[in-house]
């Protein structure tokens, strides 16, 4: 090699160690210079004493070397500079690093077809790349191309394999019938009630002819004796999965579909068991396992109790539903509840634990381990632990993500490779790719992938520094000082993890979820030490819980949770607001390209990164807030009025719908309507000019009216009979009938939605031209036609037919006796 490796030992005899990147350092010299000539060689004379040693080259001037350094400006220059740079990062493997990223691509592409393509297209595609690319392999820098097209179109396909695999049966419209079904899973929820997830085994009454498979319902009571695997039956009011609540919004029919979710709903009653016949061998597994988590979560319950029990439930077993939802807001302000959901941490930390127990177990036999691999033995045991792990918590996607991850690290532990780098994270990201591709476009992937891929490169990039900078042998400190110097160092890794992981994840975060942390770092600060001690007291509780040994465990475990809520409720109640409203989509995309040349790189290419970022944080404003936003029932209409406050129709909202709608219109308080009784004088609407821009619902009988900051006005009719008046003054009308079929307005510039528009095409945003007094506002609606799979269910719900809402017939009353 050209020189010693770093931190070697430059004293005689010393071994010299090299580092794997410097293995492909890039280094002027085309071969490595000899540390020293041998003493005598065959064919070599060695100089005489009156032959004089040839004379060393004159150094070059300043001039020279000026004018060397602008050689490598000019254009040819910058070309080769920039060719072998790419060609050392090829060499240190960036193109298998790329195959994700590639793949990920092809995934957003499908997710983002206006049409669902037919197998034929995407396997031609996949086909033609392929022979392109081994057409191609004698010219590298077509090849390349070729294959990264090959990599896209394998993961278009493998997304279109996914969709149809699954092929969820969704429930196309409200409807009540007989249920009966087995029970899948219970979950107990904070408000007291049950839900449960059923498969379906009959309906009657009526009896469905497209019933979903799956559904998950709501009960005020259950029998004691109904567990996972019962079988229950009740009469339940079902209905079909809604779309996103506005438009690049959360769509909640995409996430039952790929869930196998086909309708959602409520006992109208209390369920009740009955005598089946035996479950399906699978069945029988699947509830075995889900009764064990039950019982673990209700054990766990009972030892620990209240809102704390409910949280070691989550991080034990991954039971999270009875969370109370103040808690959960407070940790959602404050950056933690990533502490709820069983992930990478709480993997790490259980795989951590394990081996960490199990090797200073084999320390205590020393002539035991010193003959064996105990850190394979430790890591074996870890992966086994996480496995388990990932059973008994419900095997979420979350969790799944984390564990092939942890897993390929373990492995590589166990064949002598390094556990912690870019390549075992991109064979984790190509195995969830495959496995469930849908996961690509949804927060969870993004965010997960986006923190360990920035962590994984500030890590090497820092050991890098570190193996380049010569360091003294450390002092000798007294014990104060060193347990000094070792919570500093601790509190400062903890605080640059929270830093690069919250910096990598954050435009993410405002993209789908419209708010921040600000707080976060101080949050994770005080509470990531706690949470620490609470997983090894989880782990150790678990252990020793099929010995009865465990109260102590979790009395302890409940305490530290009891802290960790006090500091996340102290340090929420001084977060400033988190909303941050909408960002655009290309301000996402290149960021993400910028963290992913940041984090793969590992010449001076990574400064590639920075336009990409500047350009992304330019542009995040560049989109365009609506004015005004209705759901796809078209019962609720809001606005926002200023001043923080988001005016909607109705006293009693959608707190979920309301939540979206104010965190994207940074709105802070929602402003119930006013009503007027029908003919009160304070409500006029043969003269609505005189409401102030900036007024909030105003609402009689049929008819609402409101008016935006921009003068425009807003009616909201319950049929279109009472829509007429408002033609002459309403710049939009909102009709809540689906029997609407035409437009009651002659008028062009108004714009008119019905409900069953909004049946059709989902919940809508409106904008209006602030400059234009004349132009008709405009309209985007979340969903579009022709629908994909996940929404075709849309097409047979009663409003999407123009059809009035379902009443059953009256029966008559039979005449009374005389």
């Amino acid at each position: 090699m050209a020189g010693p490796g770093r931190g070697a030992d430059k004293s005689e005899g010393a071994t010299t160690s090299v580092s794997e990147r410097s293995l492909f350092a890039d280094v002027p010299h085309a071969e490595p210079l000899p540390v020293s000539l041998p003493a005598s060689h065959p064919g070599i004379q060695p100089l005489s004493p009156d032959r004089a040693a040839p004379t060393p080259a004159p150094t070059p001037g300043p001039v020279i070397r000026f004018r060397r350094q602008l050689s490598h400006l000019s254009p040819s220059g910058i070309r080769n500079s920039v060719a072998s740079a790419a060609g050392l990062e090829l060499d240190r493997g960036v193109a298998f690093l790329l195959v994700p990223v590639f793949l990920a691509c092809g995934v957003i592409v499908y997710f983002s077809l206006a049409v669902e393509p037919d197998f034929p297209q995407p396997i031609a595609v996949v086909v033609l790349t392929a022979l392109c690319a081994a057409v191609t392999r004698s010219w590298r820098k077509t090849h390349l191309c070729f294959m990264a097209a090959l990599l896209c179109a394998l993961g278009l396909l493998a997304a279109k394999v996914e969709t149809w695999r699954v092929g969820t049966q969704m429930l196309g419209s409200e409807i009540q019938t007989q249920l009966t079904g087995r029970v899948v899973r219970l979950d107990q929820m904070a408000n007291g009630r049950i839900r449960l997830t059923i498969d379906v085994m009959s309906t009657a009454r009526p009896t469905l002819r497209y019933a979903p498979e799956r559904v998950r319902v709501s009960a005020r009571k259950i029998p004691a004796e109904m567990t996972a695997g019962s079988v229950a039956t009740g009469y339940v009011r079902l209905l079909p999965p809604t779309g996103p609540v506005r438009p690049d919004s959360y769509d909640f029919s995409f996430d039952s579909y790929f869930a196998g979710i086909g309708a959602s709903g409520f006992f109208l009653g209390n369920p009740k068991i009955v005598v089946s016949e035996d479950a399906p061998f699978a069945a029988r597994i699947s509830s075995s396992i889900e009764k064990a988590r039950e019982t673990i979560a209700d054990h766990i319950r009972d030892s620990i109790g209240g809102a704390e029990g409910e949280i070691a439930a989550a991080l034990i077993v991954g039971v999270r539903a009875g969370i109370p939802e103040e808690i959960n807001e407070s940790m959602r302000r404050t950056g933690i509840y990533h502490i709820i959901s069983i992930s990478g941490l709480h993997m790490a930390l259980v795989a951590g634990t394990i081996m960490g127990l199990l090797r200073g177990a084999f320390a205590l036999v020393p002539d035991f381990s010193s003959r064996r691999p105990v850190k394979k033995y430790a890591a074996a045991a870890a992966l086994v632990s996480i496995a388990a792990y990932l059973i008994f918590s419900g095997i979420v996607v979350a969790a799944e993500r984390s564990f092939i991850m942890l897993a390929v690290m373990l492995v590589a532990v166990l064949f002598d490779r390094a556990a912690l780098t870019m390549r075992n994270l991109a064979i984790s990201a190509i195995a969830v790719i495959v496995v469930s591709p849908h996961e690509v476009v949804g927060p969870s992937f993004q965010m997960s992938f986006a923190a360990t891929a920035a962590l994984v490169g500030a890590y090497a990039g820092w050991s890098d520094y570190r193996a380049n900078k010569a360091t003294a042998p450390p002092q000798r400190r007294s014990t104060i000082a060193f347990v000094t110097r070792k919570l500093a160092a601790g509190t400062g890794t903890i605080a640059m993890t929270s830093i690069i992981a919250g910096s990598a994840t954050a435009l993410f975060a405002i993209w789908h979820f419209q708010r921040v942390s600000p707080l976060s770092l101080f949050a994770n600060l005080a509470v990531m030490p706690i949470v620490t001690v609470v997983m090894f007291l989880a782990v150790v509780s678990a252990l020793a819980m099929p010995f009865g040994f465990d109260g102590p465990f979790l009395y302890m475990m409940g305490k530290g949770l009891t802290a960790m809520i006090a500091i996340s409720g102290w340090i929420s109640e001084r977060s400033p607001v988190d909303a941050v409203g909408l960002i655009s989509l290309q301000s996402v995309l290149l960021v993400t390209a910028a963290l992913v040349i940041a984090t793969m790189a590992t010449t001076w290419l990574r400064l590639a990164a920075l336009p990409f970022a500047l350009a992304g944080l330019l542009t995040i404003s560049e989109t365009r807030t609506p004015d005004v936003l209705i759901s796809e029932d078209a019962h609720l209409v809001a606005l926002p009025i200023g001043g923080g406050e988001l005016a909607v129709n109705r006293v009693r909202s959608n707190e979920f719908t309301t939540d979206n709608w104010k965190h994207a219109l940074v709105s802070a308080t929602i402003v119930e309507p006013e009503t007027f009784e029908k003919g009160d004088v304070r409500f006029d609407i043969v003269d609505p000019a005189d409401l102030p821009p900036g007024a909030p619902f105003y609402c009689t009988a049929g008819l609402c009216l409101a008016r935006h900051q921009s003068g425009a006005i807003i009616a909201l009719a319950d049929d279109r009979k009472s829509a007429r008046p408002a033609c002459a003054f309403a710049d939009l009308i909102v009709i809540d009938d689906a029997t609407a079929y035409y437009n009651p307005c002659r008028n062009p510039l108004v714009l008119v939605v019905t409900k069953r528009q909004l049946a059709r095409m989902g919940s809508a945003a409106v904008f209006f031209d602030p400059l234009s007094a004349t132009t008709r506002a405009e309209i985007q609606f979340a969903v579009r036609q022709p629908y994909r799979p996940w929404h075709e269910q849309r097409r047979f719900s009663r409003e999407a037919r123009g059809l009035p809402p379902y009443r059953r017939a009256e029966k008559p009353q039979k005449p009374a006796v005389q």
